[in-house]
């Protein structure tokens, strides 16, 4: 299948902050609301959309990725040039075994991107379905906290993986 990549626009970032994810992953649904959209447009986000040019889901780098309550934890502090990611699949496509394919698909742009940055991510600790994708994919736990609204641990990717649009592996 062939996957488009393009800059997060107004009306993609109106779609993506009306999304609604089921309990217990509801601590992932944006706010439809000025300040939503507004990090989604001012913020390194990306959408990705199928070849029929449904928009499937999206993914950040940097700050945007991160939750900011991990700072109290060191949970971003690196020597190494480090690029942090979050993703963020179509509410109705998660739990289908869609996310190899679509996490590949980041991975492989991230490191296009920048090929010498390590890659981390932050992912909830209740999230299993993503952390078991994230340990296929060769990414190792590493810092644990917590927030107000979840516990979270940052991953980082353990060993370069070759990354086909297939699975991670």
């Amino acid at each position: 299948m062939a996957f488009q990549i393009k800059a997060m626009n107004e009306m993609n970032a109106r779609i993506i902050a009306g999304w609604k994810y089921p309990p217990p992953y509801d601590f992932y649904n944006l706010d439809d609301n000025p300040e939503a959209i507004a990090e989604l447009l001012e913020t390194d986000y990306y959408t990705i959309f199928s070849e029929e040019e449904n928009l499937l889901g999206y993914y950040c780098l940097g700050a945007a990725a991160q939750v900011p309550a991990g700072h109290q934890y060191d949970a971003y502090t690196t020597e190494d040039p480090t690029i942090d990611i979050g993703i963020g699949l179509r509410p109705d496509l998660t739990g289908k075994g869609f996310g190899y394919e679509f996490f590949s698909i980041v991975l492989d742009a991230v490191k296009k991107a920048h090929p010498h940055a390590a890659v981390r991510l932050t992912v909830a600790i209740c999230n299993k379905r993503a952390i078991r994708l994230y340990e296929n994919c060769g990414f190792v736990k590493a810092v644990e906290f917590a927030s107000p609204r979840a516990q979270f641990m940052t991953m980082m990717l353990a060993a370069p993986v070759h990354y086909a649009h297939s699975s991670c592996t």
